[in-house]
């Protein structure tokens, strides 16, 4: 595990930005609203061989998302500038969500819900290949609507996976609308404990926090991390829009959002 520097989150807005730009792609809001939780986790596991057995998994579940995964990689040395560049270009391996076949990606994603599933049967698997590795998954907070969440839940807490930590990014709002309005999610932190795991409630924009957290000793119990996060943070007009889901930007908002970000670093 690598030692704690400086935050990842700002870097992978940037290159949210400027690759969703030339790529003239949405998902736009998404990818900023977990800039921070990507990059803490990779702050923690770092760059990584592929071809180690024992490496750490991720699964972001949230693969809509999957720009600020791409921008991690590139930073911690996993992509080059020049694969970075293909982004959702002509058979490039760098689509809208996450495929396997890129170095760096363990699981596709896209069909949400799915993902923490995935996690589960990682963690699992490193359990009986007696192997330390760990698991982190991402998931939104829109996919707890989803019964598949509670099954793999129900799951991991019955086989103790102490191994697995997912970091639910809070940002009360769906493709369709506000979270509580197509379906209340109520009180997350108690329902995940009511499942048996250990709860913890983070702000998701405090990187240094969240490496402590991710850092910090295991219960012999599968671990939450809820973070409450901005949807679109960083960019004042995408802040909490439910339209900045899909939209690309303009010229002129292209410019606004890049001199924001630039004013927070």
């Amino acid at each position: 595990m690598e030692e704690e520097g400086s935050p990842l989150g700002p870097a992978i807005r940037r290159v949210v930005l400027q690759q969703s730009m030339r790529a003239h792609v949405g998902h736009i809001g998404s990818a900023l609203s977990i800039a921070d939780i990507v990059g803490a986790v990779f702050s923690v596991i770092g760059a990584q061989d592929p071809r180690d057995d024992d490496r750490a998994r991720f699964v972001l579940s949230k693969g809509h998302a999957a720009l600020a995964l791409y921008a991690a990689l590139a930073n911690v040395g996993t992509l080059t500038e020049d694969e970075l560049a293909t982004f959702c270009g002509d058979a490039s391996l760098l689509g809208v969500h996450p495929e396997h076949l890129l170095s760096g990606v363990d699981f596709s994603t896209g069909s949400l819900g799915q993902g923490l599933s995935m996690a589960v049967g990682a963690a699992l698997a490193a359990r009986m290949q007696k192997s330390k590795r760990r698991v982190f998954a991402v998931v939104s907070d829109a996919e707890c609507n989803e019964g598949v969440i509670w099954e793999a839940a129900m799951f991991a807490s019955q086989h103790c996976l102490h191994n697995l930590t997912v970091l639910i990014d809070h940002n009360h709002q769906q493709a369709f609308g506000y979270t509580a309005e197509v379906l209340a999610s109520g009180a997350l932190p108690a329902r995940w404990r009511a499942f048996g795991w250990e709860t913890i409630e983070a702000n998701g924009h405090d990187e240094a926090s969240l490496c402590r957290i991710l850092r910090s000793p295991m219960k012999d119990l599968p671990r939450v991390i809820i973070a409450e996060t901005v949807f679109g943070k960083g960019v004042s007009y995408m802040e909490g829009q439910i339209k900045w889901h899909y939209l690309p930007m303009s010229d002129s908002e292209y410019a606004q959002a890049l001199k924001e970000i630039g004013s927070q670093t």
